[in-house]
């Protein structure tokens, strides 16, 4: 079956049986013999033979689309196979987000080190966007959005967001009771762009808001924020896995706790589905693993 699909791709691509039998190193005569019984066994003509040229027809133009996508299934299936059991070995080039990348990737980059030695991580840090292919990285480790649709990316880990406060900004301003009130609040605005306000999107069931709030106190820098925040200067924004731990110490309070804001799901994304090399599926199993346990 899969020659026959191979033989048909093969002579789409050539225009000419007798092209496709030098190419396969048969006759003529055989090129068109396996296309009559293809033909025969589908109950449909495939292709419109001249004395020199071949033409499919519609029914011919659908098996090709099809043909074309079982092969590079079939070879992706093979090649699978075939690097899982590959050792992982080589140079992986990753990138990933400052203050993430130095807190929880560089340590998980160290135990993975120990566990795959014949792998050389060559790991970059960096708030700002990226093209994987374009600078050559194997890997991208971000939150939100993806940056690039196009790119292949698995999901490592959930990581909702919510607003936080430290308790003593909190008893000298008090609490909102709602996301309107957040407009008189002093907000501690994370800024990765130039804009002199921010929008805060909050949901609650439903319906979601969008908020304009301003802020003495601003930086492109999460642990800068976060570290105002701890020091009562207002309200921020803080996604699940940087803040838990001051949650549960009390040193940070959550502010509307009814509200959502858009969840920063984190993400490994790379170019390509196909042909994934032993030494990226293996950093990428390690860091689900790692950050689900």
């Amino acid at each position: 079956m899969k020659s026959d699909l191979e033989f048909f791709v093969l002579l789409a691509k050539l225009g000419s049986l007798s092209a496709a039998a030098r190419e396969l190193g048969i006759t003529p005569p055989a090129a068109t013999r396996r296309l009559m019984t293809m033909e025969q066994r589908l109950g449909v003509r495939l292709a419109n033979r001249s004395t020199r040229r071949v033409s499919l027809t519609s029914e011919g133009e659908l098996y090709l689309v099809q043909a074309t996508q079982i092969l590079a299934d079939i070879q992706a299936m093979e090649e699978s196979v075939r690097s899982s059991r590959a050792a992982p070995k080589g140079l992986l080039r990753v990138n990933a987000t400052l203050g993430f990348g130095r807190t929880t990737i560089a340590p998980l980059v160290s135990r993975f080190a120990r566990r795959y030695p014949e792998v050389e991580v060559q790991l970059q840090l960096t708030d700002r966007a990226i093209n994987l292919v374009e600078e050559a990285f194997d890997l991208g480790i971000r939150f939100g959005e993806l940056p690039d649709t196009r790119l292949t990316a698995r999901r490592i880990m959930s990581n909702r967001r919510f607003l936080c406060a430290a308790p003593s900004y909190l008893k000298k301003h008090g609490t909102p009771a709602s996301p309107a009130e957040l407009a008189q609040h002093d907000c501690i605005l994370h800024r990765q762009n130039d804009d002199a306000y921010m929008s805060w999107k909050l949901s609650k069931g439903r319906k979601t808001e969008t908020v304009k709030v301003r802020g003495k106190l601003s930086s492109n820098d999460g642990d800068v924020v976060l570290g105002w925040a701890l020091d009562g200067h207002g309200i921020l924004p803080r996604s699940e896995w940087d803040a838990a731990k001051y949650l549960e110490s009390g040193r940070l309070q959550v502010v509307l706790p009814d509200y959502a804001l858009p969840s920063a799901d984190l993400y490994a994304y790379y170019p390509s589905r196909q042909h994934q090399p032993a030494k990226l599926r293996a950093f990428i199993d390690f860091l689900a693993g790692e950050l689900a346990a």
